[in-house]
């Protein structure tokens, strides 16, 4: 029996009677999500710190909006499960990195907006691996599929909105192309796919393709939710 564990974005492998080779490809699946989870927040905290430019931050506003933008998500839903210590604090590297790439923004802002295209794919990978990881913090405490749906999506998109909200302005996760609704979508195919015991590091490698595919699918078709929009003589 092999046991997987993940607290935040921590993994660590256990193997109990399967032979040693077959533990270290597991392990090297995990990697593989840490790694893209570095590379999210990364990417995430350059678009946070771009957001506190366009508002003229000074330096420590741009690393507070960056650090908000790339690890607020798992830390909102480390609080609203109990599960402590918070991943940032538990890892802290993972703040040193999200300051590191605030700052470095601040001189590399004109690169940045230029390879956009590079950034918006680096942010698809990361919203599907926030969104597993969701899920997987979820399991790891025994809770309920619908609640390890909620932590995915916290975990993928409240980043996000932590930058809006603190920049003042609307929240762009829910007005543009598809974002929240790919993190439940991630979601719900990594749990089905536990649910009937596909191999994790499968699980992990179709769910991060088939969220990035629709991510980046959503951007280049336009695809959005329907709109409410209600007017004001039709309110009255």
């Amino acid at each position: 029996e092999i046991r997987l564990s993940l607290v935040g974005s921590e993994m660590c492998i256990r193997d109990r009677s399967t032979p040693y080779f077959y533990a270290r490809i597991l392990s090297d699946y995990l990697m593989l999500l840490t790694i893209v989870y570095i590379i999210g927040i990364t990417a995430e905290a350059m678009t946070g710190a771009l957001s506190a430019g366009r508002m003229k931050m000074d330096w420590f506003g741009v690393v507070l909006v960056a650090s908000a933008t790339a690890i607020g998500g798992g830390s909102v839903r480390d609080i609203l499960l109990g599960n402590y210590p918070l991943t940032w604090v538990q890892h802290p590297e993972y703040l040193l990195i999200t300051c590191i790439a605030g700052i470095v923004t601040t001189w590399l802002a004109k690169w940045v907006v230029k390879f956009k295209g590079i950034f918006m794919r680096l942010d698809a990978l990361g919203l599907a691996a926030f969104s597993i990881i969701g899920c997987q913090v979820g399991l790891n405490m025994g809770l309920h599929y619908g609640i390890c749906v909620v932590a995915a999506v916290v975990t993928g998109v409240f980043g996000g909105l932590l930058r809006d909200l603190i920049c003042r302005q609307a929240p762009l996760v829910l007005h543009n192309e598809l974002y929240a609704s790919v993190s439940l979508l991630v979601a719900c195919l990594y749990l089905a796919l536990h649910h009937y015991n596909i191999d994790d590091n499968i699980s992990i490698i179709v769910s991060l393709v088939a969220g990035y595919l629709i991510r980046m699918a959503s951007i280049r078709f336009k695809w959005r939710l329907p709109t409410f929009s209600l007017l004001e003589q039709h309110a009255k």
